[in-house]
């Protein structure tokens, strides 16, 4: 097994926090907007995303020091169409999920066969990433509509 290159890693974990942190701001921000007869639900289910989005940035985080480095300050970006209507916010998210996937995909090739617990925890990441989008294209069709709202990689 080579080494990791440890610079690249850190950059990509702090990369990962930052997106991680910005989804805590977005999906805490969105439970504000929901209104109608769905937003007990939706509610919850926007304020477990933010509790997931901070337990991601925290193993990050953990992961960064690990490797001997400072954890980043800065919150990612966020997306805001200003238009809050629930399906709005589920594109948006749809939309921040993929790009957490795509950094944890960067961050499994940084680390694959290179170090196994890295390995795993982007394995991990990913595999919630895309259970996240599955849930959040599945809310995005229209009920008995069967094939998928944004194709998606298998």
């Amino acid at each position: 097994m080579s080494a990791i290159d440890k610079d690249k890693v850190i950059a990509v974990l702090n990369r990962i926090l930052e997106a991680e942190l910005a989804g805590v701001v977005r999906y805490t921000h969105y439970s504000f907007l929901v209104f109608g007869f769905g937003r007990i639900p939706m509610v919850s289910w926007l304020r477990e995303q933010a509790s997931e989005s901070l337990l991601h940035a925290q193993q990050a985080g953990e992961w960064i020091t690990t490797l001997g480095a400072y954890p980043s300050l800065v919150i990612g970006s966020l997306l805001d169409s200003h238009k809050h209507d629930i399906g709005a916010i589920l594109r948006e998210s749809l939309e921040a999920e993929g790009d957490a996937l795509t950094l944890y995909r960067e961050l499994l090739a940084l680390v694959e066969d290179r170090s196994v617990a890295l390995e795993e925890f982007a394995r991990q990441m990913i595999l919630a990433e895309e259970g996240h989008a599955a849930q959040v294209d599945k809310m995005l069709r229209k009920p008995g509509e069967l094939s998928a709202f944004v194709a998606r990689p298998v």
